[in-house]
């Protein structure tokens, strides 16, 4: 348990210290994550509304 809480941490500290160095990179890689979530979430909505005719 004790290392999970070392690793969520470090984690957390290296998406911190990533976000202040290098923000122009930060917000390409968070555009690109929710243009995946978008574009996942529509290719659901899709795939239900396909089988509900």
């Amino acid at each position: 348990m004790k290392m999970k809480k070392v690793l969520t941490y470090g984690a957390i500290a290296f998406a911190v210290f990533y976000l202040y160095s290098r923000p122009t990179e930060s917000a390409t890689a968070v555009r690109s994550a929710v243009d995946g979530i978008s574009s996942g979430a529509g290719q659901l909505a899709t795939f239900v509304s396909q089988l509900v005719k």
